[in-house]
Formats: structure tokens, sequence, C-alpha cells
């Protein structure tokens, strides 16, 4: 647990410094919404809405990968939109 979030849960990932974009950050789904969420603010930032039956969330670089039940979903943290 880190900053309440569980980083093992399957739809919580962690933004690492350096890595691109997100440094950080924790990004999450959340009642079919994306998130990321600042500790230094303690404020969770709308990114994304209308995700369905998500099963997984991983990032690499500046790229959310949304796993979900009947598609894949990528959001590029850059651009700060659904490719």
């Amino acid at each position: 647990m880190i900053h309440g979030f569980d980083v093992d849960a399957p739809l919580v990932c962690e933004g690492i410094i350096g890595d691109g974009c997100g440094g950080g950050r924790f990004f999450l789904v959340e009642n079919e919404t994306l998130l990321a969420y600042d500790p230094q603010t303690q404020s969770k930032i709308f990114l994304l809405d209308g995700i369905k039956n998500a099963k997984s969330l991983s990032k690499k670089t500046c790229m959310l990968t949304i796993e979900c039940e009947d598609e894949v979903i990528e959001f590029d943290l850059s651009a700060l939109k659904r490719v």
C-alpha cells in the first residue's frame, strides 16, 4: 500500500519518475473512469470516462493501456487523449 493504493491491484499502476510522463503519480480505473492521483496535492485528476469492464491497467513511457473485456484502450499522457 502506497498513499492508500494497492500498486499490485490490476486497475492501479504507478508512474515511475524518469520513464516519460506522469512520474510520481498513480493511475487508476475507478467507476468506469481513468484517473491520475497526485500524491503531492492529494487530488485525483480526470483523464477519460466510459471505460467498460476494465480488467487491467499498465503504463509504458507516456502510454497507458487499459485491457477491457471487449477492447483495448490506449491513452497518451503526453497528448492527454485516447489514441
